[in-house]
């Protein structure tokens, strides 16, 4: 028995060894953390368990038979964060590449499964040179199922990637099916055909980072929610982001006990500027309305003429979508509303309400954003709000003109409680452009066009700039103070909290993709 003990002891260490310490030495000379240091900065202290420590490929051609590490390149088991239970896997570059085949992602699915049976969270830290090609077909087979647990899990239970390294080719399309993604900059990056495919097909030089780094889909493609600093500050954002959420789709987000008391925020009634075209940025808004440091921005620096992410309220997690009046004057555009939808259908498939803070003049005009598909993007934003059944709470700010108005969660589509501040405009279109189109005729025949159209513009300003027609038709639920918003908002997800919808039966919604 002695034997047979230290042979299973050897085995342990062995698969523990990854690629072997040289290997570990060029990683660690890369500025990337091994597959299990990952883990171990990840979950809490002692609390992981390895499942497949010891699976090999069965793999015997070009060699493989006689290269054969255990574990066959990731790491998988359960653990917890903070407490909460977690299911993982890790990737080791410093076998055989991170290369995925056969075993490698039968491992992967094994804890998918586990996952999906027992409702906690999936995340994937992801550092592999891409489908292991002696195995040929069987990897592509290995990716696939993959790819259809991603889709079965999908709104089940949170799916988070981490990109440590490389993610090329068709490895790329399981994170891009997780809920969020979190890449580290100069150490990650994803493609679907890396720099060399693209020089052969389309002549253009450009590097990895260029093509597929942490900034490139953080600021254009908009592929990443997250591009962090370093390794250790990727995985503190993956820790953050879990304790805003719940387990799975039948656990409501962990809130705290909260005891009211003076939640006046005097300095909101000073914020919106006098003249309603200068900007102020909506970030002093959202700051002003939640618990003390608790805003947690996703997808920071794209779109950002749309401001998304979790914050708390009195205790309770939330999901707040916000206008940017100091970007592009908060309009929406293409990626603001594939941005905001995204974010909006992930928090009603979770549980957590949504906060709308508008002020927006519309969708933005041109031809890019048309030939671009604003029609059908901009409905993306529509669908996720009028499906969604968590509590919802709008705050008008000051604009809210024409279709845009409609979108941005308002009664028409769903909403539970409207509010306005005073400074609210709630109108088709702006004054200027509604005087010019309703009294065209009359300005120009006027002895003085600019002064005519000037008095039409206060007119219609007077008349509709303001959000008293739209409270008095039952559209706006009350016009409050700027300083009174936290409390209202408080008691109004308070009151929410037990919110029940009925949907008509129907196998699944066809949202314009």
């Amino acid at each position: 028995m002695n034997d047979k003990l230290k042979d299973l002891s050897t085995k342990i260490k062995a698969s523990r060894k990854g690629g072997g310490e040289e290997r570990i030495e060029a990683q660690h000379k890369k500025g990337k953390l091994t597959a299990r240091e990952r883990i171990e900065v990840l979950l809490d202290e002692n609390s992981f368990e390895e499942i497949g420590g010891l699976v090999t490929h069965r793999s015997t051609n070009f060699g493989l038979d006689k290269t054969k590490f255990l574990g066959d390149g990731v790491i998988t088991g359960y653990g917890t964060i903070n407490k909460r239970l977690v299911y993982i896997y890790s990737q080791d570059f410093t076998v055989l590449g991170g290369s995925l085949a056969e075993a490698h992602a039968q491992k992967i699915c094994n804890i998918m499964d586990l996952a999906m049976k027992n409702g906690a969270p999936i995340i994937g830290l992801n550092d592999s040179g891409g489908a292991r090609i002696q195995e040929g077909v069987v990897s592509l087979g290995g990716y696939a199922d993959i790819f259809f647990r991603n889709t079965k899990a999908s709104g089940v239970v949170p799916q988070l990637s981490a990109i440590l390294g490389p993610c090329a080719g068709g490895a790329v399309y399981s994170p891009a099916l997780t809920d969020f993604i979190f890449m580290t900059k100069n150490t990650s990056y994803m493609f679907v055909t890396g720099p060399n495919v693209v020089k052969t097909v389309t002549n253009e030089e450009v590097t990895a980072e260029e093509l597929g780094g942490a900034e490139t889909h953080m600021t254009k493609s908009g592929v990443t929610h997250f591009a962090c600093e370093n390794e250790i500050d990727t995985l503190n954002h993956l820790k953050k982001i879990l304790e805003y959420i719940p387990q799975n789709c039948e656990e409501l987000p962990y809130h705290t006990a909260y005891e009211m008391s003076n939640e006046n925020r005097y300095e909101l009634d000073q914020i919106i500027p006098e003249n309603p075209n200068q900007p102020y940025d909506i970030k002093a808004v959202i700051s002003s309305l939640i618990d003390v440091d608790s805003f947690f921005e996703v997808q920071q620096d794209y779109a950002e003429n749309i401001v998304v992410g979790f914050a708390r309220m009195a205790g309770r997690s939330i999901g707040i979508v916000a206008n940017q009046p100091a970007v592009l004057a908060g309009v929406l555009d293409v990626n603001a509303s594939v941005k905001g939808a995204r974010f909006v259908r992930f928090c009603d498939a979770f549980n957590i309400p949504l906060l709308v803070i508008e002020d927006v003049p519309g969708f933005l005009p041109g031809t890019d954003q048309e030939w671009n598909g604003i029609i059908s993007n901009g409905a993306k934003l529509l669908f996720a709000f009028s499906e969604a059944t968590v509590p919802r709470i709008t705050v008008i700010t000051r604009k809210a003109y024409g279709g845009a108005y409609d979108v941005m969660n308002s009664k028409h589509i769903g909403a539970d409680m409207n509010y306005a501040w005073p400074s609210a405009e709630i109108a088709v279109m702006g004054a200027k452009g509604a005087a010019e189109i309703i009294f065209k005729r009359e300005i120009a025949s006027a002895k003085n066009p600019k002064k005519k159209w000037e008095e039409k513009e206060k007119e219609y300003a007077e008349l509709f700039a303001n959000p008293y027609n739209a409270a008095a038709r039952g559209y706006i639920d009350e016009v409050i103070f700027p300083h009174k918003t936290r409390e209202k908002l408080i008691k109004a997800f308070k009151m929410t909290e037990n919110k029940k919808v009925d949907l008509p039966k129907k196998k699944h919604s066809n949202i314009p993709l």
